[in-house]
């Protein structure tokens, strides 16, 4: 466990002295961090956006991720999972061996593992924010057999 020291913050408090737990604070930092980490085709002004407009453009992009949600299965749960995972076994492998030469091996464990897992949560966490290209290439597809010219994503 994370812990700063704040001493202003316990006046008055039951709390232990001198400790912050910053815990319970990981998960809501890390979902407002990758909150903002989508990506969206970028659409060519061509004739076909001038026509239609933006307004119904945001809609077929819309439309065509739908389906492409419903037709590309993505596996980016069991890829974050492996993620944790692999942090986790790597983190314990370095922190036993970090314990082993100060004397304690099995605290060097426990702390190499849970900061192992919790990097390779975040790069999972990360990587799957990004959409798979198969899924790019479908929505691409959907939104040219509709007149539209995709130039990236971003």
């Amino acid at each position: 466990m994370i812990r700063f020291h704040v001493a202003a913050f316990h006046a008055g408090s039951k709390r232990k002295r001198g400790c912050f737990p910053m815990k319970k604070w990981i998960v809501p930092w890390t979902i407002l961090l990758l909150a903002g980490c989508t990506v969206s085709p970028v659409l060519y002004p061509n004739t076909h956006l001038s026509n239609v407009g933006n307004d119904q453009a945001q809609r077929d992009i819309a439309l065509c991720r739908e389906h492409a949600d419903l037709y590309v299965k993505s596996d980016a749960a069991k890829e974050a999972a492996k993620e944790t995972a692999v942090g986790g076994i790597g983190g314990a492998v370095i922190g036993g061996a970090m314990g082993a030469v100060d004397g304690s091996f099995g605290r060097g464990v426990g702390i190499g593992a849970a900061g192992g897992a919790a990097a390779g949560l975040v790069s999972g966490i990360i990587k799957a924010s990004q959409p798979d290209p198969l899924y790019i290439n479908f929505v691409n597809r959907c939104l040219n057999e509709k007149g539209y010219d995709i130039i990236g994503w971003q």
